[in-house]
């Protein structure tokens, strides 16, 4: 068998050759595909025997004639009962696979065909491309022809199926227009929707393919081929290493005058676009099958019952439209946004010619906003799961443009952090929707809603986008028509979305210090709240890997000291030890559902012991809290399951014990166990906070994560000589940053740089 070969890299100026077998040719775009259909058709014409009653039909990419560089060949060879068919077929399907052609083929009468189309709504749906190769043609279009009319037949009926097997294929692929590594095939969005579309629109149930459709399913196609191409091989799924040189492949470079996005990014900016325009009119076309098969054209006298929904805005049809005196009188600035707002709280979708007309005709927002656009944009925001699609059916038409300049800059902006699964401007919108849960819990509602909606609006230039976002929020909010005070407000908010969760998972929460210096950068328990609450919504909005119930503790745990303290203006004493763990017989050791805590005779080291025993039993340490009381040495720690099983607590127990009474074969096992396992990446790194703590100095680690990690950084600590008091392990996708208070003051300059070194060398 001849293997697919380049006799140029895919850089390269000469003539791309994939196939040199075929004589297929590479390229990308429309007339290198159709160049590809060419020499493919003319290639199988040649195998093809001369024969009546038989014929070859392309169906797929090269029925359509969109061939990508490595695609696969699905064939089709007909007859009219012709004797040794079986024979026939494999003289043409061997030379295809020795070819080094991918081949997914069948053997049928028309009959047989259309037998199976009726049974299969894939089949049927693959038919509708069925294209004359060699052969009978007469046969080939008698196929193609009844293939057509049944689908028109029995579309609407087989239309819920077909919607089925999609979404199933959606809830494995994923969105293409919100995936850093999309399937540019299968993902909702990507070119299987395109050829759904194609298929509604051959039904005659809506004019799918609109130009918009049209030209991103082309910058789609052109996409596939360029990754082709950079690869050298059939792949549909846009990784990460392949970007940047698809990307130069098809002329993109990055647009911002910043530089602050790559060749790569600007890549996946458009494939999230074109995705969106796909699943918009993908959304367009079930819902009008959907009235065509439930025939929902109610009427009254003649015409179509209208329902009033919102000033201005009425339902047709399962759809919102405006009523005729919003179109007949000059529309006022809010119009858009109030539809907007119906739209979400009755969770009834826009009219695309509504979409349209107010896209063309309703006049700007003046600044500040009037009150009604005001009100109508927080209704937007808080309207809870119809937020999301009303949100995305503006965009698609423009109209968030008109409200929101700054909107430009954030659509389908990519978030390369893996906890992330969403574009900048989707994560943004789904904040709004998270933060919708929270409305009850908070003073303000409204600016809990606008300042999770901006929280992140600083991302995408030169700087940390805390401090960069807060004067953009703030100028939105001030545009919006919030009063100053407000809008500064949410400037602050945006400034600190990020302090709860940093220090409740970094900090030692017991130091009065930790309590005293959030309650002073907070303020006020109105702020309190709407940080609390826009925390949760950011991490809802972020991903299932950005929060836990422990991370949820710990901010609740912070949130109620911070707020004692703004209360009473007293910061909360740090909590007793456990009465178990300061009387009986030592060791101590207990175990709870998240918590260990063990209590031995004082002695160095004790930490480090415990926290290797624990990496034993696949436990991750959250946070860890030594003291000595009483002649006693305490570690509490809260840990979590390594990989979500947990362990033997008799065996974990058992363990425990004989290790902090000085079994030297448990420190053996779990030395060289959590030693064998270490972190991968960037270098690590060492940052010191002199005035982090009440009575300790704080050592922070940034390092990649591994098995065992909080044991050989203890040890080392230990043997430099350094007193662990508590340690705070925060874990960010592969890289963790672990907080370490050294009992004492501010080491001098040659103790710092050697436990600095020790800490390095045992990561």
């Amino acid at each position: 068998m001849t293997s697919l070969t380049t006799t140029t890299g895919p850089t390269g100026d000469g003539p791309l050759v994939v196939n040199e077998v075929v004589g297929v040719p590479g390229g990308i775009g429309a007339e290198a595909r159709a160049a590809r259909a060419d020499a493919l058709d003319a290639w199988l014409r040649g195998l093809f025997p001369a024969r009546a009653g038989i014929a070859l039909v392309a169906v797929g990419g090269l029925g359509r004639r969109q061939c990508a560089p490595y695609g696969d060949l699905d064939l089709v060879l007909l007859h009219a009962g012709v004797p040794g068919i079986d024979e026939l077929a494999a003289s043409l399907w061997y030379p295809v696979w020795d070819a080094g052609l991918r081949l997914d083929h069948s053997v049928r009468t028309v009959p047989e065909a259309l037998s199976v189309a009726q049974d299969d709504v894939k089949v049927a749906l693959g038919l509708l491309d069925a294209r004359h190769v060699a052969g009978d043609p007469d046969l080939a279009d008698q196929l193609a022809r009844t293939a057509a009319d049944h689908w028109r037949r029995t579309a609407v009926r087989q239309l819920p199926g077909l919607r089925e097997i999609t979404a199933t294929r959606w809830e494995t692929h994923g969105e293409l227009a919100f995936l850093l590594e999309g399937d540019l095939k299968e993902a909702a969005g990507g070119l299987r929707d395109v050829g759904i579309l194609w298929a509604i629109a051959t039904a005659g149930v809506t004019d799918a393919l609109r130009p918009a459709v049209h030209a991103a399913h082309r910058r789609l196609l052109d996409t596939r081929d360029a990754l082709h191409q950079q690869v050298g091989r059939r792949v549909d799924r846009l990784v990460a290493q392949e970007r940047d040189g698809v990307a130069a492949l098809l002329g993109l470079r990055a647009a911002d005058a910043g530089g602050v996005i790559g060749d790569g990014d600007a890549l996946l900016r458009r494939v999230a676009g074109d995705a969106r325009t796909v699943s918009h009119a993908l959304d367009d076309a079930w819902r009008a099958a959907d009235r065509l098969r439930a025939g929902r054209h109610r009427t009254t006298g003649g015409r179509p019952l209208r329902r009033p929904v919102a000033r201005d805005v009425v339902e047709q049809d399962g759809e919102l439209v405006l009523a005729r005196a919003a179109i007949g009188a000059r529309p006022d600035p809010s119009l858009s946004l109030r539809v907007a707002a119906a739209a979400a709280t009755t969770r009834l979708p826009i009219a695309r010619a509504t979409c349209e007309w107010l896209a063309a005709y309703c006049p700007p927002l003046p600044a500040p906003w009037p009150p009604a656009a005001r009100a109508a944009f927080i209704t937007l925001l808080g309207a809870g799961p119809g937020l999301v699609p009303a949100w995305e059916t503006c965009d698609r038409y423009g109209l968030v443009d008109g409200w929101l300049p700054e909107w430009t800059r954030l659509r389908s902006l990519p978030q390369h952090n893996p906890v992330h699964r969403f574009t900048l401007d989707r994560h943004l919108v789904q904040a709004a929707y998270e933060a919708s849960r929270h409305t009850r819990d908070v003073d303000r509602p409204d600016l809990l809603l606008l300042g999770a909606f901006l929280h992140d609006v600083g991302k995408g230039l030169p700087g940390d986008h805390s401090t960069v976002g807060a004067p953009l929020a703030e100028a939105v909010a001030t545009r919006i028509g919030l009063p100053d005070d407000e809008a500064a407000l949410i400037a602050r908010l945006v400034r600190l979305h990020l302090l709860l969760p940093d220090v409740a998972t970094r900090r030692d929460l017991s130091d009065p210090k930790t309590v005293a210096g959030v309650a002073e950068r907070v303020g006020d328990t109105t702020t309190l709240d709407l940080l609390h609450g826009l925390v949760r919504a950011d991490a809802a909005a972020t991903g299932p890997a950005a929060w836990s119930d422990w991370k949820g503790r710990l901010v609740a745990e912070l949130v109620a000291r911070v707020r004692t303290a703004l209360d009473t203006g007293v910061v909360p004493a740090p909590p007793a030890p456990d009465p178990a763990l300061v009387a009986g017989p030592l060791p101590v050791v207990h175990l709870g559902e998240d918590r260990v805590s063990v209590a031995a005779a004082d002695r160095r080291g004790l930490l480090a012991t415990v926290a290797g025993c624990l990496a034993l039993h696949r436990l991750e340490v959250i946070s860890a809290d030594a003291a000595t009381v009483d002649g006693r040495a305490l570690v509490q720690c809260r840990v979590q399951p390594r990989y979500g099983l947990a362990p033997d607590p008799i065996a974990l127990r058992a363990d425990l014990r004989r290790a902090v009474g000085g079994d030297v074969s448990v420190t053996q096992r779990l030395r060289g166990r959590a030693l064998a396992a270490r972190g991968q990446g960037a270098a690590p790194r060492v940052v010191w906070h002199r005035e982090a703590a009440t009575d300790a100095v704080l050592l922070e680690l940034r390092a990649a994560d591994a098995a065992g990690l909080l044991y050989r950084v203890a040890c080392a600590l230990d043997e430099a000589g350094a007193q662990v008091r508590a340690a705070r392990i925060s874990t960010l996708g592969g890289d963790v940053v672990d907080a370490f208070y050294l009992v004492g003051g501010w080491p001098p300059d040659a103790d710092r740089a050697r436990i600095e070194a020790a800490v390095l060398a045992a990561v």
